[in-house]
C-alpha cells in the first residue's frame, strides 16, 4: 500500500527480538502509520521467533505470564457476549490469526459454528488438540459464507492491508458483522512513553491506526463503521511492558499508574489504548 507524501511520524525499536530500528511514516488523509522498512514476506518469521511472544502460548511461567492468562479468560468471556450481541444468534464465525484457539473454545462452546486461520504452527498445533478447526487460508473460504468476522490484535500483523479488507468483505455475508481490535498510536500511553510504547511492536506491526484509518480503509470496499468500543485493559498490559522496555525491568506500579491516567484520559477524548471496531457489510 503506497502513502502519498509519507512523513516521518516516529522512529522505534523492535525492543523484544532484534535490536532493529524502524521508521513509522505517516498517511496525513488517512492518519495511519506504516513500519518502514517493512521485512520481506520470507523474512518476516524470524521476528515472531521468541518465547516472550505470548500470544501464540499458553504459558504460564513468570507472574506476568499467570496475569495475563487470568485477565485473557474474562477477556474470551467478554468477546464471545460481544459477538453474540451484535448478531443476536448463534452463526457461522471466522476467527483470523485465531492463535491457540482459546476464543474459538468459548465460542463454540455457546453454540457457533467456528472457523480458524493462523500462520503460527505452533500456535495452531496447540488450537487443533482443542479440537478447533482450521482453513489454511482465506482464499479457500467460500465467498458470503461467514455471518461474524473476528481479527483479535490481527490487522496491524498484515503485510497486503487493501487485499486483506477486500478478502474479508467477499467472505462476509451481505448483513454481516466484522469486528475488528488493534492499539491506538493516538492514545495517551502511546504519547506518554513515545519511542518505547510496546504496542509499535516493529516490525511484527506493520500497520498502526487511527479512527479515521478504519473508517477510511473499510468504506473503500463499501463496509461502514458503526461503533468503537474501548479495550480498557490494553493500557495496563501496554504500560507495563513499555515500562520494562524503557527501565530494563518490570514496574507493576508505574505500568498500573500510567494505564490507569490513559483510561481516565480517554473517557474524555476517547482514545484509549487499544479499540475494537464493530464494521457492518453495507448490502450491495
Amino acid at each position: 500500500m503506497d502513502f502519498k507524501d509519507p512523513s516521518i511520524y516516529i522512529t522505534v525499536k523492535d525492543h523484544s527480538v532484534s535490536g532493529e530500528t524502524f521508521q513509522l511514516l505517516l498517511d496525513q488523509e488517512l492518519q495511519l502509520l506504516k513500519t518502514h522498512p517493512q521485512p520481506a514476506l520470507q523474512d518476516l518469521a524470524r521476528y515472531y521467533e521468541s518465547d516472550d511472544y505470548i500470544s501464540h502460548t499458553d504459558g504460564h511461567r513468570s507472574l506476568f505470564e499467570k496475569l495475563y492468562q487470568a485477565v485473557k479468560q474474562k477477556a474470551l468471556r467478554d468477546k464471545v457476549k460481544l459477538i453474540q450481541g451484535l448478531w443476536g444468534a448463534k452463526g457461522k464465525l471466522l476467527d483470523i490469526g485465531a492463535g491457540t484457539g482459546d476464543f474459538l473454545v468459548k465460542a463454540q462452546e455457546n453454540s457457533w459454528q467456528v472457523l480458524g486461520v493462523e500462520p503460527s504452527a505452533k500456535a495452531k498445533a496447540l488450537a487443533q488438540s482443542k479440537h478447533i478447526t482450521f482453513a489454511e487460508s482465506l482464499e479457500e473460504i467460500e465467498s458470503h459464507s461467514m455471518d461474524v468476522i473476528t481479527m483479535w490484535h490481527v490487522l496491524e500483523h498484515v503485510p497486503d492491508l487493501q487485499k486483506q479488507i477486500a478478502e474479508l468483505k467477499r467472505i462476509l455475508k451481505p448483513d454481516g458483522v466484522i469486528v475488528i481490535a488493534v492499539p491506538n498510536y493516538k492514545s495517551y500511553d502511546a504519547q506518554h512513553y513515545g519511542i518505547y510504547w510496546a504496542a509499535y511492536d516493529v516490525p511484527r506491526h506493520l500497520w498502526h491506526f487511527s479512527k479515521t484509518a478504519i473508517k477510511k480503509l473499510f468504506g473503500a470496499q463499501q463496509m461502514d463503521l458503526v461503533k468503537v468500543l474501548p479495550m480498557k485493559f490494553d493500557s495496563f498490559y501496554v504500560s507495563l511492558l513499555s515500562e520494562k522496555y524503557k527501565t530494563g525491568k518490570m514496574n507493576f506500579i508505574g505500568g498500573f499508574l500510567t494505564g490507569l491516567r490513559s483510561n481516565l484520559k480517554a473517557k474524555k477524548n476517547l482514545e484509549y489504548s487499544s479499540h475494537i471496531y464493530v464494521i457492518k457489510n453495507a448490502k450491495n
